[in-house]
């Protein structure tokens, strides 16, 4: 091998550790937490960089490893996740939160999204889910499991959740592409899904979403689903 061949290999090898999405897994369950460590260390450009049995270990390894994502349980002792999820997003704001968790109900997710937490995901979501959220999150984006967007677009039906603006229109500068950006948000489809939908790049996508975030005053994704609902963009499930 050349010596710029070789050059080249190991630039590419250094690529390849830059694009690494180093993850905390933090699970009070042993099995659980081991399971989905080594199913994440078996993806591609995901690297599992500690475990942790309750928030406060999360929270020392984000500390000590300095991760990209930590997937987080919320029911877990000494500190729960919605606690670990809000130091974490006061200490270390780079660090994107997942949470992975039995609960799906609108209090749970609501606390874990106000905390700070990037995405939430049910424990009966796949692997390949699981995986897609991790990397969505090292990327700047928000996941949200169907069923717990399902649950925040009922909870504003019902009037449990606020709106972001007065209810008396959409922000009036919003253009035609991002009100249809808006709307598949609310839908639940991710950037990747939008980008697809509307044949353009997820640049562009992106582009969109930070427009129409900054002129509806929009927080995060989760917001978004119920600005679009309440705007009456997205209908109730069911």
């Amino acid at each position: 091998m050349s010596d710029e061949q070789q050059a080249q290999g190991q630039g590419a090898a250094s690529g390849e550790r830059q694009a690494l999405v180093r993850v905390v897994v933090a699970d009070d369950q042993t099995a659980v937490r081991e399971a989905l460590a080594t199913v994440l260390d078996l993806q591609p450009g995901v690297e599992v960089v500690a475990t942790a049995r309750d928030g406060e270990e999360a929270v020392r390894a984000a500390e000590e490893h300095a991760p990209d994502v930590i997937l987080m349980d919320l029911n877990m002792p000494r500190m729960d996740g919605v606690e670990a999820t809000r130091l974490l997003t006061e200490r270390f704001p780079r660090v994107a939160v997942v949470v992975l968790t039995t609960f799906a109900d609108e209090e749970y997710i609501l606390a874990a999204l106000g905390a700070g937490a990037r995405g939430y995901l049910t424990k009966e979501s796949g692997r390949q889910d699981i995986t897609r959220a991790v990397r969505a999150a090292a990327a700047g984006q928000s996941v949200l499991d169907p069923a717990v967007r399902d649950r925040l677009v009922a909870a504003a039906a019902r009037g449990g959740v606020p709106a972001e603006r007065p209810a008396g229109g959409l922000a009036p500068d919003l253009t035609r592409r991002e009100i249809e950006v808006l709307t598949l948000i609310g839908e639940g489809l991710t950037n990747r899904g939008i980008a697809e939908r509307l044949v353009v790049s997820e640049a562009t996508v992106k582009t969109h979403i930070n427009n129409l975030f900054a002129k509806a005053g929009l927080r995060d994704r989760a917001h978004a689903v119920k600005y679009a609902f309440v705007h009456g963009l997205v209908k109730t499930p069911g």
